[in-house]
């Protein structure tokens, strides 16, 4: 009983992690780039939905919707601003800049409201344990799931139904071609960023709904691990970023539940390096030749 209740929790931390690994491995797929700002996009996210609820009184759907909102808008920025005029520089000065777009995020946010961590309310979704043959399951799991689930399917569809998606995997495929059949190729780097920007929003929020403490630099482990679900299920590959962070999530909740709670944090990075020793391509790639 009391590993089914540890699976349903990991595979509630595993749905943020996969919403915060889609954005990298969406980013990456297009563009070769490793956003690491993604994680501090994360952390506004969750501080828009705290704000929203608390100051503005909205409820945790509006609130989710208006982070999502900002985050996208955000994103794009980031991309127009910082990324773009990098697009056809090496690998490292864009790499570099994804650093410090990262810090100056965090420190900014420190700059404007302080380090000090904030509480999310506790009433924002409805918290009770319900039996389940006999495993108490606790219903802001079950709502964190749903919505995470929800999410993924939306962005699947967005994906391979609309005409933005129908570019994005253009453009990832090859971007010359796709310049040359009349895809404009900057407008679908920028929905590419919105996109995965909105949705690491949208994990801020239930990662503050979840975890109840919120601060500047929260952004920087959850960012990571969402890195390494992205490796784990191929970088690069929708499906495999969601698969990826489910099965980190899964891992970390085991890990704790064995008793080795410190460990949890490790023990993602020790999931990398086996992964990168013995999988590089991570569980959904194939391994490509690339010159050189």
């Amino acid at each position: 009983m009391e590993l089914v209740q540890q699976l349903v929790n990991g595979i509630s931390l595993g749905s943020i992690y996969a919403l915060i690994a889609l954005g990298y491995t969406m980013v990456y797929g297009i563009v070769k780039l490793i956003n690491f700002a993604h994680g501090d996009v994360f952390m506004i996210g969750s501080f828009i939905g705290f704000y929203s609820i608390t100051i503005l009184g909205l409820g945790f759907f509006p609130s989710l919707i208006l982070s999502m909102a900002v985050c996208a808008i955000l994103g794009v920025l980031i991309e127009r601003i910082a990324y773009k005029p990098l697009r056809n520089a090496t690998r490292i000065a864009a790499l570099i800049t994804a650093i410090g777009v990262s810090l100056f995020i965090e420190y900014g946010m420190v700059y404007l409201r302080g380090a000090q961590p904030v509480a999310y309310p506790g009433n924002s979704l409805p918290s009770k344990t319900i039996d389940i043959f006999g495993i108490g399951i606790n219903t802001q799991s079950l709502f964190i799931l749903g919505i995470s689930v929800a999410l993924m399917i939306l962005l699947q569809f967005i994906v391979h139904k609309t005409k933005i998606g129908k570019a994005m995997r253009a453009v990832s495929y090859d971007t010359d071609a796709a310049q040359l059949m009349g895809i404009n190729v900057n407008n679908t780097i920028s929905a590419t960023f919105a996109i995965g920007s909105a949705l690491a929003g949208a994990a801020g929020v239930i990662f503050g709904i979840y975890y109840i403490k919120i601060e500047p630099l929260m952004g920087v482990i959850p960012g990571l691990k969402a890195f390494i679900a992205a490796v784990l299920g191929g970088i690069g590959i929708i499906p495999g970023a969601m698969v990826g962070g489910l099965l980190l999530g899964i891992i970390e909740s085991i890990v704790s539940a064995a008793g080795f709670s410190l460990w949890r944090d490790a023990v993602a990075f020790i999931v990398l390096i086996l992964i990168l020793i013995f999988r590089p391509s991570g569980l959904f790639g194939k391994n490509t030749k690339e010159k050189v």
